[in-house]
């Protein structure tokens, strides 16, 4: 498979995950339902700072896109115009398209998982994490791929690459979920 296949595959999973409802389409709404359920599987209580914090960092990702995209924010998004919008702003941007849309939510992430709050992700938080998306991949064998610079703890700059990465088709460890 080649990487744009990877990429449009990802993607595509990526608006699966998001169209919680199930319509086809995506709108903010549906990010918000799929942070707050993030936040349910964290055992977190929504009026907390950490739950506000990815309570509101879900929708700005949505809002940003479709900002960029030139859309009215009350509209919503096929697959295919998700898939366009998500390339011309992430996958064509590298690493600084990803930062931009997606280190306030993975930020948010890190805050919310961080139990020893020292500000990163250790491998028992990380299985805690990739439990809370419900990902059945290998978080052990993920942690090791993630953690670039081998301290045993994830940054949120080695977890922002690692999702550039994945959806790149780079790396196999979906980090937000599909």
């Amino acid at each position: 498979m080649s990487n744009k296949t990877a990429q449009a595959e990802r993607l595509r999973q990526r608006f699966a995950l998001y169209d919680t409802n199930g319509d086809g389409r995506i709108e903010r709404g549906d990010l918000e339902a799929e942070a707050r359920r993030i936040v349910e599987a964290f055992g977190e209580q929504e009026k907390s700072p950490k739950a506000q914090a990815l309570l509101q960092a879900y929708p700005h990702m949505w809002d940003y896109m479709v900002e960029q995209a030139g859309l009215d924010a009350g509209q919503s998004l096929t697959v295919e115009q998700f898939v366009e919008i998500a390339d011309a702003q992430m996958l064509s941007q590298g690493a600084v398209g990803f930062s931009t849309m997606l280190r306030p939510s993975i930020r948010a992430m890190v805050d919310l998982c961080d139990v020893d709050g020292d500000g990163e992700v250790d491998q028992q938080e990380f299985r805690k994490w990739l439990g809370a998306i419900g990902s059945d991949i290998d978080a052990d064998e993920a942690f090791r791929q993630v953690d670039t610079d081998g301290s045993g703890r994830l940054s949120v700059d080695e977890l922002v690459a690692a999702v550039g990465k994945y959806h790149a088709g780079e790396l196999d460890a979906p980090l937000l979920g599909v």
